[in-house]
C-alpha cells in the first residue's frame, strides 16, 4: 500500500497539470495575500484555489500565445469560470486587460 501511495504522489509531481479556463487581473490595493506576503502588483504572482503556495505555473494566453510563469501566493479566484487571478504585471506580459482564455501548466511543484 505504501508503495502504491508513493507512486501516485510521484506521478502527481512529475506529470504536468493543465487546466484551460479564464484568467482575471487581481485589482487588490495593498494588503496581504493568503500566504502572508504583501500584495505587490508589479510581481509575477497569482491566486489559485487549490495549488500549494510557491507553485510555479506557466500561464498561456490562448488569444495570442504569449506566456508568463507566475508563483502562486494567494487564494482565489472566487468567481465561477475563472481559474486564476494574476497580477497586473503578469497580465501585461500576457498582453491582456480584463479577462482572457488561458491554459495553466504547473512547471514546478512545491513538495
Amino acid at each position: 500500500m505504501k508503495r502504491v501511495l508513493c507512486i501516485v504522489v510521484w506521478l502527481a509531481l512529475v506529470t504536468p497539470a493543465t487546466a484551460s479556463d479564464i484568467a482575471a487581473i487581481c485589482t487588490q490595493k495593498g494588503g496581504r495575500t493568503a500566504s502572508g506576503e504583501t500584495f505587490s502588483p508589479e510581481k509575477l504572482t497569482a491566486a489559485h484555489r487549490t495549488l500549494p503556495f510557491g507553485t510555479m505555473v506557466r500561464v498561456t494566453n490562448l488569444r495570442n500565445g504569449r506566456t508568463v510563469v507566475v508563483r502562486i501566493n494567494d487564494r482565489g479566484p472566487f468567481n465561477k469560470g475563472r481559474v486564476i487571478d494574476i497580477t497586473p504585471a503578469a497580465a501585461k506580459e500576457l498582453s491582456f486587460s480584463g479577462l482572457a482564455p488561458v491554459t495553466l501548466t504547473v512547471v514546478e511543484s512545491v513538495h
